[in-house]
């Protein structure tokens, strides 16, 4: 009987917490965050207003995602492909469709777009979005390693512009 009380418990709080889980992201995040974003290069720091809004649309699994930079934003579509998994796709509405894969508290995604490789990571709490863009151009790569050494040929790629904001949520 203890067994069986212990089997009942156990299976109830992985439930819970799957159902939890299901539901988390991105529903616990939706609404309206600002702030400032720091580009900083090789050319010094720029500093711009930002916004990000993560809604409800009226399609299931398909959420608005906009980016605002200096008051011009652009409208995504985040598209759920696998909530379990934790993927999504960020639609650009023009043919361009991003792979993300959202872990924890932070969608991820990675992309190559014209010679260069950009990093994306969203990291969301309670009432605040830590955002971050990644950039570095493919033509920077660095090769270390080799059969020449007896280790694998590793590729590294200098980041060369980070973009970073902490925006709070206001609506």
């Amino acid at each position: 009987m203890k067994n069986l009380f212990y089997f009942l418990f156990v299976f109830s709080f992985l439930t819970l917490n799957a159902q939890e889980q299901k539901t988390s992201f991105p529903d616990l995040f939706l609404g309206k965050y600002k702030g400032d974003l720091k580009i900083s290069s090789q050319r010094g720091v720029q500093k711009i207003p930002m916004e990000f809004h993560l809604t409800k649309t009226e399609k299931d699994s398909t959420y608005n995602y906009v980016i605002i930079y200096n008051k011009a934003p652009r409208n995504y579509l985040l598209k759920v492909v696998d909530k379990e998994k934790g993927l999504y796709n960020i639609d650009e509405n023009n043919g361009i469709i991003l792979p993300a894969s959202f872990n924890k508290t932070t969608l991820h995604s990675f992309f190559e777009v014209q010679g260069n490789f950009l990093s994306t990571r969203l990291d969301f709490s309670e009432n605040q979005l830590d955002f971050e863009i990644l950039f570095t151009k493919l033509d920077n790569k660095i090769k270390t390693g080799g059969e020449a050494s007896g280790v694998p040929e590793v590729s590294g790629y200098p980041i060369s512009v980070f973009q970073k904001a902490v925006l709070k949520k206001f609506e």
